[in-house]
């Protein structure tokens, strides 16, 4: 028998023992230890702490309080009615522009995943400033409803409607997800058998995407319950209070002195965003096929071609109205004005940009806070996705997954209450560190996502090739996969910083003085009633969200498709 007989099936140990189970390729297990260790911190030690204040004795005290429970029904019914209209929405987009190969596919797609990326509170601010007696836009138009009319958009039903409008994008992402695993040889088949397209479509495709329904209405559902923006700007003027809300109104009334309660309210409100999770849980484990050939959109056919017009008027009605309806009354001297060459003006721009404003000390913290939290969790990623072949590491990033599915209060609250019980933590309260912290938790699994699938596709047989040349720890990060993976890390970053520039849930709840952001900004200006300086600052603020989508859609041309949400 020949040598190389002889040494295949050594080679074939050497593998197999290479990729055993529970072992990691990136030795010594000092890897492990660092992700461990990092993940421990910003996300199992703050969620411990808010169990173990929640429980305590005020518990029982807050459970005889009717506003508690009324704000958790409230709660409850919005966030429902929000995940039915955000499912119908983000299902009909996905069936439209997922299967079929409709014309101008990609630019409808990001326009519909568009409203996801917009603020909540500004979404909120541009459609009340779209509606009432006092909108320019109206004013304008002649259109403006009798002086005394209540705004359409305060109250549950506006809630519902902007939350299951921002949650659409989340449903349809999900089913994305699916439909890029989805087997082609299930609709060749099909029609194989003589069946039609749309009875393809109906039999086989659909059954197949379900799992993604529920994981986005889970998604939804919880995205809901845990908003902030919107709750506020719409809930406080209609007299809807709902548990986000009261949480923010009791820490802002008497500060740490209610951290017993608020950790019971963050608790209550994680408790009910349990069903979401669960759904998330369940679609997980029923979405474990996949195909081989992928899925190719059919042909679209005439009534795929007929519904794009009522695609356009729900992105014109979400999207171009309110947008409009914000600049113009960023560009008219006061509230109830119309908007004409005569009395169109910058002076809300000049003024919020003024030396002795708050726009831009706001801009800086903001800058700061999402750009320190995209570079310092884009760091962190790279390690810890390399680790997560330890089994401990798989299971300590729940940990990090943690605060990213359950609401943003419940990641302030856990924060504060893990600060202040640290030696000289009360220090730290109420400064820019303390939200970054909270934006580190809260972050973490969104950096680290798209690190995670491209670790995942590396050659192991590069690293012990390395270890072999006596590279250490340190060396081969650097050198064999920093490069490989630099595109997913500042992916990854630039994720962070969509989402953390003008975040609110979280700074709204941990912002002191000096350490203001946009999103606290546009709130406080709002219900300050300086409604044109806030959307002035609401449309500068979009302009820096437009130019990080640009930035990374760029990039991501060199990344695989679903790593950014709006090429799915």
């Amino acid at each position: 028998m020949s040598a190389s007989k002889l040494s295949a099936p050594r080679a074939v140990l050497a593998a197999r023992a290479r990729f055993r189970p529970g072992r990691s390729w990136t030795r010594p297990p000092l890897l492990g230890v660092v992700a461990i260790l990092w993940l421990a911190v910003i996300g199992l030690a703050p969620a411990v702490r808010l169990l173990a204040e929640a429980v305590g004795p005020a518990f029982p005290s807050l459970l005889q309080d009717a506003s508690l429970w009324r704000a958790t029904w409230r709660s409850l019914l919005v966030a429902s009615g929000a995940t039915l209209l955000a499912t119908a929405i983000g299902t009909t987009l996905a069936g439209l522009l997922l299967l079929r190969a409709v014309p101008g596919r990609r630019v409808l797609i990001f326009l519909c995943i568009l409203p996801l990326l917009v603020p909540p509170q500004i979404l909120a601010l541009a459609f009340t400033q779209m509606a009432g007696p006092s909108s320019p836009l109206l004013v304008s138009l002649d259109l403006a409803p009798p002086l005394g009319s209540s705004n359409p958009f305060h109250g549950p039903g506006g809630m519902m409607l902007l939350l299951g409008i921002q949650g659409a994008p989340l449903v349809f992402l999900a089913v994305a997800a699916l439909v890029r695993r989805l087997p082609g040889e299930l609709i060749t088949a099909a029609r194989g058998m003589g069946a039609s397209p749309g009875m393809a479509m109906r039999q086989v495709v659909w059954p197949l995407l379900l799992p993604g329904v529920l994981a986005g209405a889970g998604l939804a559902y919880v995205a809901a319950l845990g908003n902030f923006g919107i709750a506020a700007m719409l809930g406080i003027p209609g007299r809807y209070t709902v548990l986000t809300v009261l949480i923010w109104q009791r820490l802002s009334a008497t500060g740490p002195a209610a951290l017993s309660q608020v950790a019971a309210l963050s608790l209550l409100l994680a408790a009910i965003a349990l069903p979401g999770l669960l759904a998330q849980f369940l679609a997980a484990r029923q979405d474990g096929w996949r195909g081989g050939q992928p899925f190719e959109p059919l042909a679209p056919t005439a009534w795929s071609r007929l519904a794009l017009l009522p695609l356009g008027l729900y992105l014109f009605a979400v999207l171009l109205l309110p947008l409009a309806a914000l600049l113009a009354s960023a560009l008219v001297p006061a509230m109830g004005m119309a908007l004409t060459p005569d009395t169109a003006t910058l002076r809300h721009f000049a003024a919020t940009m003024a030396p002795g404003a708050h726009t831009l000390a706001a801009f800086g913290n903001s800058l700061l806070l999402s750009g320190g939290a995209a570079l310092l969790l884009s760091l962190a990623a790279l390690p810890v996705a390399l680790a997560l072949r330890h089994r401990l590491v798989r299971w300590a990033t729940l940990g990090a997954d943690l605060p990213y599915a359950l609401p943003g209060a419940c990641t302030a609250v856990s924060v504060i209450l893990l600060v202040l019980g640290l030696p000289g933590g009360g220090a730290v309260y109420g400064t820019i560190g303390l939200i970054l912290f909270a934006y580190l938790a809260r972050f973490q699994a969104l950096a680290l996502r798209p690190v995670t699938a491209a670790a995942g596709r590396l050659d192991p047989a590069l690293d012990d090739a390395a270890r072999g040349l006596g590279a250490g720890t340190l060396r081969r990060l650097l050198a064999v996969h920093l490069p490989p993976l630099a595109p997913s890390l500042a992916a990854g970053a630039i994720l962070v910083m969509l989402l953390a520039v003008n975040e609110v849930t979280v700074s709204s709840l941990l912002h002191g003085p000096g350490t203001q952001t946009l999103g606290v900004l546009v709130f406080n200006l709002q219900d300050g009633g300086q409604s044109p300086q806030a959307a002035a600052v609401s449309c500068l603020s979009l302009l820096l969200v437009a130019g990080l989508i640009g930035v990374a859609t760029l990039l991501g041309r060199r990344l695989p498709a679903g790593t950014l949400p709006w090429r799915p």
